[in-house]
């Protein structure tokens, strides 16, 4: 993308935030009661407040841990899960029904059966995990089946053996797929996340946080947390493409 572009595209994102920032003003301004509907500058205001204190830095992180920890066991294990479903007939038996019948359930089932199972501090681990596996899963066996026979083919006539064929034709036929599986996954581990924080409320976390300015009638707070949220789902979002832009890029050399 030329420099350019990018900045056109900068401008029409900042153009569109800014329209939509209007919109929340004048909403507030006729609606007239904070409680309700506070106007930005008073959210702004509430959220730099809060990033002058310890407790909302740390609550990030420690939301962010717990989070990734569970997006990553799930991004690993679904992709030892779909290697074993698309190698062995036996797995695909066993496994498939399962991994639907979790992308089935309703979050809210899952959290409550994990406070009873795991605790409250484990909670948001397991349900982002949970929520990783079927998307991942799901992508990468439909691109695994989609790879083209004829490749295969070519690679079995030059006896590539099962690590050859996994390096040179799987790998790169499914990257597209991995990439997308885990941006789509990130963004429902982040929501389902903070979701069993509201939930479970552990300590030091940006769901708990959430569920206390709900208590207390604190709605700029509830805002200022709320677009916290939204902002680093943003920001890990963007990361991600970075890191699987630059993993393909490694790939290509090799």
């Amino acid at each position: 993308m030329t420099s350019t572009r990018r900045l056109k595209n900068i401008l029409r994102g900042a153009a569109a935030a800014a329209f939509w920032i209007i919109v929340w003003a004048l909403c507030a301004r006729a609606v007239g009661k904070e409680l309700i509907l506070p106007g930005p500058l008073r959210v702004a205001r509430t959220l730099v407040s809060l990033a002058g204190t310890e407790a909302f830095w740390r609550s990030i992180l420690t939301t962010f841990l717990r989070i990734l920890t569970g997006y990553l066991a799930g991004v690993m294990l679904a992709s030892v899960l779909a290697v074993l479903t698309c190698s062995v007939k036996t797995a695909d038996l066993l496994l498939s029904p399962v991994i639907r019948l979790v992308r089935a359930t309703p979050v809210a089932s899952f959290i409550i059966l994990l406070l009873l199972w795991v605790g409250r501090k484990n909670v948001p681990v397991f349900i982002s995990m949970l929520m990783v596996i079927p998307v991942v899963w799901e992508n990468l066996v439909q691109a695994a089946a989609a790879v083209d026979p004829k490749l295969l083919e070519m690679g079995r006539a030059y006896a590539f053996g099962p690590a050859g064929l996994f390096r040179h034709i799987y790998l790169p036929s499914v990257l597209p797929a991995l990439e997308a599986g885990c941006l789509t996954a990130m963004g429902l581990a982040w929501k389902s996340g903070i979701a069993a924080e509201v939930l479970s409320q552990p300590k030091l976390a940006i769901g708990t946080s959430i569920y206390n300015s709900k208590v207390y009638l604190e709605t700029p707070e509830l805002f200022a947390w709320t677009l916290t949220v939204i902002v680093l789902s943003i920001l890990i979002e963007h990361l991600i493409r970075k890191l699987i832009a630059f993993i393909q890029k490694k790939e290509v050399r090799v």
